[in-house]
């Protein structure tokens, strides 16, 4: 939408004093659609934000053209008039064409070594959810509890990564990302040590929940922290790493959990290893820039407001801030409604759900077919998962294909791509993961080779991370005025999952025997394979009857 314009005002009283720029005088006109229900700020904020122009714009009067809706007219005026109380003359604080302090404009090395360092977050809560089943006998020997009470260590841990994002995404729109990681990370690393220096099984659950809790602040901005760095059509690279992330630092866990158990046979030295890592990622969290774009608008229109003495340069979040019952709305309510009316929400969430909890399934699994079977110890059994690494590697390796792939899609469409151009990628990884199901269950006799059910660890590696890359970005694309209450309902069925099935796979595999308990793994992942094509020929369909997808 543009925004017609008078005459610039004198170019030297409206530069910016920081970084050169000039303030823009326009007619004032605004038109706005009919806000989202429940979310009227939001909407106006990111209407009125779309139609700035570059720079410092100032403005005398704030005009918004009603949209026709009875209901709503109250709510237009009440902005309007907010405005017009607050100030005669305002400026608002936008970024210049080129700004070298928006994040987009930071060097690409710069953003690469952010981007890595956001990722390494996410390893590490990953990390300490699963690295306790290098020795997850050991607080049965201690406390004399059940083998199911001590899968609650894995099980509550990821629980917390279900709760955490609902405070944390609406925490982080307010204060920015980096105030929400320094404190939650800390927090997260200190709980490592009541679990360390345990004298009961209730203090070990009781704060690993909390642990995840506050670790699953990672898991929940990592995703934003990256669409800071990079604009939309160079995103995919950055999101591919994204997407490894949460599926590669649960398999090192066991790698290091395991022959952390052998070299000390002590559970407790795993959890006083994961304090030390979880402290140096604090370190890097710590010298990580801001990245938010609100708050460094906001820095720099307070900035302003200092150097020129005027307390009229504010920027549209300042202006108009979100309410509480909005936020509210927003992280609480909206994922679940949306989750009840979105059948693109609902069944791309449920793939990924059931993939990360076949991740989280192997954990239990690999022991009973190389500890029982071959009679691994700790240590070997760790190195089984070496194999879920390596197909991830092979992953990161074809995603720059699929994205070259999407991009030549937007430039054939006129510069925007369907959501639908996100599912190649998937619909060649899908079936990766029942193969490495049924090599994995029916390589799992005690008189075959132990390197086939290790090699079976290649394919769901290389199709879990694919597959989550693609569907990640088909969610955004398709959300994207609610990617925030999107990404929040895939997170909570995500974790759900990956929070159940350990407490039952252990019986399964002992009830059913190695090869049919994989099986019937391998065939739940068979029904699924089926959704992204569904999508991709009837997505369109089903968006158009949407009325919160794009």
């Amino acid at each position: 939408m543009s925004v017609p314009t008078n005459k610039p005002i004198d170019e030297e009283k409206g530069r910016r004093l920081s970084n050169a720029s000039i303030a823009t005088t326009v007619t004032d006109s605004y038109t706005i659609n009919e806000p989202t229900p429940l979310q009227e700020v939001t909407s106006y904020v990111e209407q009125i934000r779309e139609q700035l122009p570059p720079g410092v714009l100032t403005t005398k009067t704030l005009s918004i053209h009603p949209y026709p809706t009875k209901t709503s007219e109250h709510e237009v005026t009440r902005i309007a008039t907010h405005h017009s109380e607050k100030a005669p003359l305002v400026h608002y604080v936008n970024w210049d064409v080129n700004d070298p302090e928006c994040p987009y404009n930071w060097s690409k090395t710069y953003r690469w070594v952010c981007t890595m360092a956001v990722a390494s977050l996410v390893v590490s809560a990953a990390f300490g959810s699963s690295v306790i089943t290098g020795r997850l006998n050991g607080v049965m020997e201690d406390f004399g509890c059940s083998e199911e009470v001590a899968i609650l260590q894995v099980s509550l841990m990821v629980f917390g990564f279900m709760i955490g994002p609902l405070l944390w995404s609406p925490l982080s729109e307010l204060f920015g990302r980096k105030p929400v990681y320094i404190v939650a990370l800390f927090i997260y690393a200190i709980f490592n040590i009541p679990c360390a220096v345990a004298t009961n099984i209730e203090t070990v659950l009781v704060c690993r929940f909390l642990a995840g809790f506050f670790a699953s602040c990672s898991l929940t901005l990592a995703g934003g922290s990256i669409a800071d760095l990079w604009p939309t059509e160079h995103r995919g690279n950055a999101i591919a790493y994204f997407a490894a992330a949460p599926y590669a630092g649960p398999v090192l866990g066991p790698i290091v959990g395991g022959w952390i158990s052998v070299g000390t046979q002590s559970w407790r030295w795993i959890y006083w290893v994961n304090f030390i890592f979880s402290s140096l990622i604090w370190i890097v969290v710590c010298v990580l820039p801001e990245t938010y774009h609100p708050i460094l608008l906001a820095k720099r229109a307070k900035r302003m407001r200092l150097e020129t003495g005027d307390p009229s340069y504010v920027t549209v979040e300042e202006e108009f801030p979100v309410p509480l019952s909005e936020l509210v709305q927003v992280n609480l309510i909206r994922p679940f409604v949306m989750l009840a009316t979105e059948p693109i929400l609902l069944l791309m969430s449920l793939y990924v759900a059931i993939i990360y909890a076949l991740l989280y399934a192997f954990f239990f699994a690999y022991p009973i077919v190389f500890g029982e079977v071959h009679h691994f110890n700790d240590g070997e059994i760790g190195l089984t998962f070496i194999g879920i690494l390596i197909g991830t590697c092979f992953a990161l390796m074809v995603t720059p294909y699929f994205e070259r792939k999407y991009l030549k899609a937007v430039a054939a469409k006129g510069g925007k791509a369907d959501p639908e151009d996100r599912l190649p990628g998937m619909m060649f990884a899908a079936p990766f993961v029942p193969i490495s199901l049924f090599i994995f269950g029916w390589t799992s006799f005690p008189w075959c080779h132990w390197i086939g059910p290790a090699i079976a660890g290649i394919p769901f590696g290389f199709g879990m991370v694919i597959v989550y890359y693609s569907a990640n970005n088909y969610i955004i694309d398709c959300f994207s005025r609610y990617v925030t209450s999107a990404l929040a309902a895939k997170t909570l069925i995500r974790s759900g999952s990956g929070a159940a099935f350990p407490l039952f796979i252990v019986q399964m595999y002992h009830g059913l025997n190695n090869q049919w308990a994989s099986t019937l793994l391998a065939f739940i992942a068979l029904a699924i394979v089926p959704i992204p094509f569904v999508f991709y020929k009837y997505g369109s369909r089903i968006r158009a009857s949407s009325k919160n997808a794009a």
